[in-house]
């Protein structure tokens, strides 16, 4: 009986260990990117993607709940099979691409690291 009791004991602590490990990880990195998009959008920058693309999902979840609040064109018709004329105007040939205000591109996943560089944005820590 008693061994049962301390069994039991032993995997309510590593239940709950393993809780705290994993709310660690899920709050891990900026807490409020909401002021960090916002920014970016005011900067000039913009992100050009498609609903489709994996790199252009990847990159809105560097942003959080704070995505909807990015600077985003999508460039896909809704079929999936054609881009819209604003990003064949732009140029656009691969997603993502940043265009910012100096008129700079970047292709590919950004590190928010880069997206603060380029825009002068301060990014939280």
């Amino acid at each position: 009986m008693r061994t049962k009791f301390f069994i039991f004991i032993i995997l309510i602590v590593i239940a709950v260990g393993g809780l705290g490990v994993y709310m660690s990880k899920e709050n891990a990195g900026p807490k409020n990117l909401a002021p960090f998009a916002n920014c970016l959008k005011n900067s000039g920058a913009e992100f050009y993607g498609t609903f489709w693309c994996p790199h252009c999902q990847d990159q809105k979840k560097l942003f959080g709940i704070a995505k909807s609040l990015l600077p985003y064109i999508e460039c896909s018709t809704p079929d999936g099979t054609g881009q819209t004329q604003v990003c064949k105007d732009k140029g656009i040939e691969g997603y993502p691409t940043w265009i910012f205000a100096d008129g700079t591109q970047l292709s590919g996943l950004q590190s928010l690291q880069v997206l603060a560089d380029k825009t002068q944005c301060t990014l939280p820590k």
